[in-house]
């Protein structure tokens, strides 16, 4: 494997589209109960967990773009051989791969049960699993740029959402928030480490960093995307502890749901119903990021054809789609992909730092002795 990546110039993506594709990417389903599970662990200090989070976060793009720029032009796979060599590179993409597939699945599957529950509840998983997977099989058989394209688009066409909180806003008790900062330092690192799921996603920089056009201009629109992520999930935790209080935002499942629900107009009585079927807007760029992610991993770290891969995910997606059905189960592996995410995602960019650090220098060292 070649450490470094040639893209010809008509496959690559402007820079200016990375705020798009981490708003998107993390923007998922994730958000929708963040605010539960950032409550149980900090309580209504939980705004101050998700700015220490957001904080992280950004240090975390900081460090990667240092890494990625100690390189030509390489991704996660090219890292990984320079530092380890073929063989471990090699199974800690395919761990890579893996986890990218749980994520996507816990996707799929967290959708088709909020559309059960909330618009049709006798509908068959293996329909919609079907309907989305045509249209994630259709961008991504397009190549990046047009993943790409879906996400810019349908970001515009699913942000007018956030506009509509306004009602729950004006509902809210603030003496919900009342004692301030009584979380202690360990319950707001705990509130902090339950955002991980909500904030996933950033790892697809090391994948589509080969790609980007103008690479010095890259890290200014990513760190606004996770800026976006992160005013997104303060957003709707705030509402939501300042809306339902303390013991009934700890026993709601989708809080952000719960709040569209509230809204009513003349015109339309269940507005949560709108929020549903718009929310596909939101999932599916997700999607297609994840499988792009998927088969342009298979074809650094094996030379398979991402059409072939394609198409065997989209058999596994549709499995997994049909027959996952129970809430147990979903969270479950919620819950595992949260874990292996955090470590992924989050520390393991804090591993390779060091390591390329004094790669790089041993290199530089045997140049000047030559």
């Amino acid at each position: 494997m070649n450490i470094n990546v040639a893209i010809k110039p008509g496959l690559r993506i402007r820079a200016f589209y990375l705020f798009f594709i981490i708003a998107n990417i993390q923007t998922g389903t994730g958000i929708m109960g963040v605010s539960s599970y950032i409550y149980k662990e900090a309580k209504q200090d939980a705004w101050l967990s998700i700015l220490i989070a957001g904080v992280f976060v950004h240090i975390i793009i900081f460090i990667m773009f240092i890494i990625l720029n100690k390189y030509e032009n390489t991704d996660i796979f090219g890292i990984q051989t320079d530092l380890f060599g073929k063989w471990i590179s090699r199974i800690l993409g395919t761990v890579f791969i893996i986890y990218l597939f749980a994520s996507l699945l816990t996707v799929l599957i967290n959708y088709i049960q909020v559309v059960q529950v909330f618009l049709f509840p006798l509908l068959s998983p293996w329909l919609l699993t079907i309907l989305l997977l045509l249209i994630v099989s259709y961008s991504v058989l397009g190549g990046l740029r047009v993943a790409v394209g879906v996400s810019f688009i349908f970001f515009l066409l699913s942000i007018w959402l956030v506009l509509f909180l306004y009602k729950p806003i004006t509902l809210m008790d603030l003496g919900h928030f009342k004692p301030l900062l009584e979380a202690s330092p360990k319950e707001l690192l705990l509130g902090a480490k339950a955002t991980s799921y909500s904030f996933l996603g950033l790892e697809i920089l090391f994948f589509i960093y080969p790609f980007i056009d103008n690479k010095k201009r890259a890290q200014l629109p990513t760190q606004l995307g996770i800026a976006m992520t992160t005013s997104l999930i303060l957003l709707v935790t705030v509402t939501s502890i300042g809306f339902f209080g303390g013991e009934r935002l700890e026993q709601t499942i989708w809080p952000v749901l719960i709040l569209y629900k509230s809204i009513e107009y003349a015109v339309v009585e269940r507005f949560d119903i709108i929020v549903v079927s718009q929310w596909m807007m939101v999932i599916t760029p997700i999607m297609i990021l994840l499988v792009w992610m998927i088969t342009y991993g298979m074809k650094r770290l094996y030379s398979f054809s991402q059409k072939k891969t394609l198409y065997i995910v989209l058999f596994l997606l549709l499995i997994g789609g049909g027959t996952i059905k129970e809430q147990f189960t979903i969270q479950l592996i919620i819950d595992y992909v949260a874990k292996v995410g955090f470590w992924i995602a989050f520390i393991y960019p804090l591993v390779l730092f060091p390591l390329v650090l004094i790669k790089k220098k041993i290199e530089k060292k045997k140049e000047g002795y030559n």
